[in-house]
């Protein structure tokens, strides 16, 4: 296989003609699959079927907007870096797009363990959606077609029950015939029923220049298929001219000197290092909440009780929750030709002069200009307990859904649903039975799961510890734990397959053979002066023993043991992760194990959460408090209450039964006493 980025992208004007002859040659009126929706959670979709072997069809209001960054240019980051990982496994897009696009690449969270690395790039808005345009176009048994679509054909899926339906096609908006599937995937992202917020005005919309999907198609999810919708909100910052910020009055910020690529096909990315971009840090002032404050009455859309993101908040939002606080905006290039700024941390959605008066009250800001003023979103979304964990409603067959329409946020979020929601919309037009994935063996498993068994109260993003096994669903070894079963689903290619099996084999190989080495701790301290093994220690280690120390490193010892471990260097890094995690991986698989079996414990109803002397955030015992779970296994279903915090109540709870139970025994001890001693006293004395 290739380690490099060897893919050329036709011209635009190439592009536009291929996508042409497309449209014009798209004569026939069924397919096995129609992915409505050209995002992030479409494209991967439609791609995802199209692999698995099923007739795709693709329909988007733009051609020419498939694959667009609608919001940040960027991918991944803490959470979201590791679906990303898990994505490319699967034999996704976004990574390798990530890859060809990226021009400034870094791994977040360095300082703590590779379990909750975060990788992540800034990206080339252009580049971006060209790779992903390209790779759409160059994927057998898939069409795309540009075209809003207006309702969903639905058959009763069995008379004598009157709630299930069965989704049999699409009717486009320019009343033409329907076009029929087997399988149906929603991916409307922003656009479902969508209005824009800007100032006091709301226009109809899902993106700026873009309309909404048709209201129609919200009506019958309502009231044809019986389903929960509700309304959420989201926001965009202004995008600012690059030249008209003093970019030496913020602080820079380089990228990692050795760009890590997101794919486990590359070992460089396409951005070259000395050719990436830096970032830049600056902050807000007492004068941005000043203007926040003067010109709430302007703004409509914050006024609104819709549900925005909790983790990506408002600009206004982040004012009025944390008076008197400075908070970060990141000044991002949108591109390595863009004129513009992409300032991360100032959506904002008041009138565009306000907006032009905010933004200059950031000192390095102080004259800058705005290229495109920040506005707001509304839009539906469908409650996602209503969906099974293949993605599909429960109450109508053929019908999945993925991305915003579930209630999630963000790029990466939408990818992993659009991908497993293509695989089984595939799988089920094929006749093959659907498949899940678990929240143990993946991070796209734990965003199913939640989403379709706690659903949202808010827009839902991924974080690490929503996941009860992190430690060992690291962004290291996405390609061991999924792509084999990815070829399995039929979604990951043979080439990718045979990659995955020969870095499986090799890693195998590599542990085996660092396990064989056994010595003792008096020789391994001769072997490596360097590495302080502890004097207390006099029994044998062995190397991967030796890996877990903090400063030892593959490379060390493959110089002192070379004929065995010199083959292996290309994993240097992994062996040494693996090394590391592997005590804390089986601590947390039984620790689990442990709580899985305790599921019925019982929960005191009269517990002061606020008072637990016990690590729990404030919203999760926010959440307790209010919900008061009867269970343990009740509480690990709310949403908000994370593995982490389950852990720390199940501990707490067995300590204090403890205590009770060591007061109690010891209680009824004094009683019995007390009792022999009187039976004594008042013995009767025989004659």
């Amino acid at each position: 296989m290739s380690h490099m980025l060897t893919k050329t992208l036709p011209p635009v004007q190439s592009f536009l003609l291929l996508v042409s002859r497309r449209i014009s040659h798209l004569t026939r009126q069924q397919y096995d699959v129609i992915v409505v929706g050209g995002g992030h959670a479409g494209t991967e979709a439609a791609a995802a079927a199209a692999r698995v072997g099923a007739e795709t069809l693709l329909v988007t209001q733009k051609i020419q907007t498939v694959g667009a960054l609608s919001c940040n240019p960027s991918l991944g980051g803490v959470g979201k870096g590791q679906l990303v990982k898990e994505i490319d496994a699967l034999d996704g897009l976004c990574g390798r797009a990530g890859d060809w696009a990226g021009i400034h690449f870094s791994i977040l969270n360095r300082r703590k363990g590779p379990a909750v690395w975060g990788p992540r790039a800034q990206l080339d808005r252009q580049r971006y959606r060209e790779f992903i345009q390209s790779e759409l176009l160059s994927t057998p048994r898939l069409m795309m077609l540009e075209g809003s679509v207006e309702e969903l054909m639905v058959a009763e899926q069995n008379p004598e029950e009157p709630g299930q339906h069965r989704v049999t096609g699409i009717r486009l908006a320019n009343g033409s015939h329907p076009i029929l599937a087997s399988s149906v995937v929603l991916t409307t992202g922003t656009f479902l029923s969508g209005s824009l917020f800007v100032g006091q005005t709301s226009s109809p919309g899902g993106r700026i220049g873009d309309a909404p999907s048709s209201t129609g198609l919200s009506q019958m999810l309502r009231e044809r298929l019986g389903l929960k919708v509700g309304r959420l909100r989201t926001g965009t910052p202004p995008r600012i001219v690059k030249d008209s910020v003093d970019l030496s009055l913020a602080q820079l910020h380089l990228p990692d000197s050795h760009p890590t690529p997101f794919s486990f096909m590359n070992t460089q990315t396409r951005c070259k290092p000395e050719e990436q971009l830096p970032c830049h840090l600056t902050y807000t002032t007492p004068g941005v909440e000043r203007v926040v404050t003067e010109t709430l009455h302007l703004n409509c859309h914050i006024q609104q009780d819709t549900k925005g993101p909790r983790y990506c908040p408002s600009i206004e939002s982040r004012v009025l929750r944390f008076p008197g606080r400075s908070h970060q905006v990141w000044l991002e290039p949108e591109g390595m030709t863009s004129d513009l700024l992409y300032p991360q941390g100032l959506s904002m959605t008041m009138p565009p002069d306000m907006q032009l008066r905010l933004i200059r009250e950031i000192p390095c800001m102080h004259r800058a200009e705005i290229y495109t003023p920040g506005y707001g979103v509304q839009y539906d979304f469908v409650c996602p307990t209503q969906l099974s964990p293949a993605l599909q409603v429960k109450s109508a067959q053929g019908l999945f859904l993925a991305g915003q329409i579930n209630g999630t946020t963000g790029y990466e979020e939408a990818a992993a649903q659009g991908l497993w929601a293509g695989v089984n919309a595939a799988r089920r037009a094929l006749s093959m039975p659907l498949v899940s994935l678990s929240r143990t063996e993946s991070y796209i498993g734990v965003l199913i799961d939640d989403l379709v068994s706690r659903g949202v109260t808010e827009p839902y993003r991924m974080f690490t510890s929503r996941a009860e096994f992190r430690t060992s669903l690291r962004p290291d070894n996405a390609d061991l734990r999924l792509t084999p079963k990815g070829f399995e689903v039929g979604c990951v290619s043979s080439l990718r397959y045979q990659e995955a099996l020969r870095v499986k084999n090799s890693l195998q190989d590599a542990m085996a053979a660092l396990e064989a080495l056994t010595l003792s701790t008096t020789i391994w301290r001769t072997k490596l002066p360097h590495i302080h093994v502890s004097e207390s220690k006099n029994s044998t280690l062995t190397g991967m023993d030796m890996l877990q120390y903090k400063d030892a490193s593959f490379e060390m010892l493959a110089s002192v043991f070379s004929d065995c471990l010199s083959p292996y260097m290309e994993f240097s890094q992994r062996l040494k992760i693996e090394a590391v995690y592997k005590p804390h991986c089986d601590l947390s698989k039984k620790e689990m194990e442990r709580i899985q079996k305790e599921e019925n414990m019982f929960l005191p109803q009269d517990i002061d959460y606020f008072s637990l002397p016990v690590s729990l955030s404030k919203e999760v015992r926010e959440i307790l408090d209010k919900v008061r779970p009867s269970t343990l296994g009740a509480a690990t279903r709310l949403e908000g209450v994370t593995p982490a915090a389950i852990v720390s109540l199940f501990n707490y709870i067995q300590i204090t039964d403890r205590k009770e139970r060591i007061t109690h025994r010891s209680q009824q001890d004094k009683n019995q006493e007390k009792e022999e001693k009187l039976c004594v006293n008042n013995a009767v004395l025989p004659h």
